[in-house]
């Protein structure tokens, strides 16, 4: 595993204590700010080691390796800043499923039911065969559409 080590210069050390010590800030921007100053190995600060840091500041040592290393490759400004997920959810529904689950909805619900459940339509979606399967959530968020 490589080891990223961490040196900040005086002004960088002043912007993250007063950071830390008020304004409004993100939570999250904090605790990097803290866990930036903690890893310090400059000549202005002595280095914590990492298992004291999470039990102090009650976080994972993999957030504190992150913050590392983003520090070194990306930059003082990277480190503190939120970066937007690059994750891709694969949608389970199309059009013409949404559609289907519309008309299902809108139908006569079983003799047994006065309506139709989330839990019931996700049911009835599968057993038609217009899905492979689809849970009560999705059906809820696909019914729950205002635009």
């Amino acid at each position: 595993m490589i080891k990223y080590k961490v040196t900040l210069t005086k002004q960088e050390r002043e912007e993250l204590l007063s950071m830390t010590r008020g304004g409004k800030h993100s939570s999250k921007k904090v605790i990097h700010a803290l866990i930036l100053l903690n890893c310090d190995e400059g000549k202005f600060s002595d280095k914590v080691k990492n298992e004291d840091i999470t039990r102090v500041l009650k976080i994972g040592a993999r957030t504190i390796d992150r913050v590392k290393k983003k520090f070194v490759e990306q930059g003082f400004e990277a480190a503190l800043e939120n970066s937007p997920t690059t994750r891709v959810y694969e949608r389970k529904t199309d059009g013409d499923t949404e559609a289907h689950l519309i008309a299902l909805s809108c139908s006569k619900p079983p003799k047994e039911f006065s309506r139709w459940s989330l839990r019931l339509l996700a049911d009835k979606m599968v057993e038609m065969k217009y899905v492979e399967d689809i849970s009560y959530e999705t059906v809820r968020r696909v019914l729950k559409k205002t635009k």
